[in-house]
């Protein structure tokens, strides 16, 4: 994509002019810094975020609130599929496989019968 890149990142951390990006990742000799001149692309890695518990105060709360349907037709959402599906067919069906007893038998059928062995 004719950007720089660094995977991984179990750090991210923007400069104050906001034109590179310093990504810190972990690799199996030790932990490796890179600094990227933006536009970068970054893959994170689990490290980079951990997440945050919910408190019992605040479950508690959660319970409480009011949950808010918006009918999507009034966001101006458009809900026609943008397909049409023309038809559906099953696969053809194919013919059963060979069960051979031995290895000897196998490169023979595979030598004899398919050809696909010189």
């Amino acid at each position: 994509i004719g950007h720089k890149w660094g995977t991984f990142a179990s750090k991210v951390t923007m400069s104050d002019d906001l034109s590179s990006v310093e990504v810190e990742r972990e690799t199996d000799n030790g932990t490796e810094v890179i600094d990227l001149k933006m536009p970068a692309l970054i893959t994170a890695d689990l490290r980079l975020n951990e997440p945050r518990y919910a408190t019992l105060p605040n479950i508690m709360k959660a319970k409480k609130k009011k949950i808010q349907s918006i009918d999507a037709a009034s966001m101006g959402v458009n809900l026609e599929p943008g397909y049409q599906v023309t038809g559906v067919n099953e696969p053809a069906a194919r013919a059963a496989g060979i069960k051979v007893e031995t290895v000897d038998d196998l490169l023979d059928k595979l030598r004899n019968e398919a050809s696909c062995i010189p």
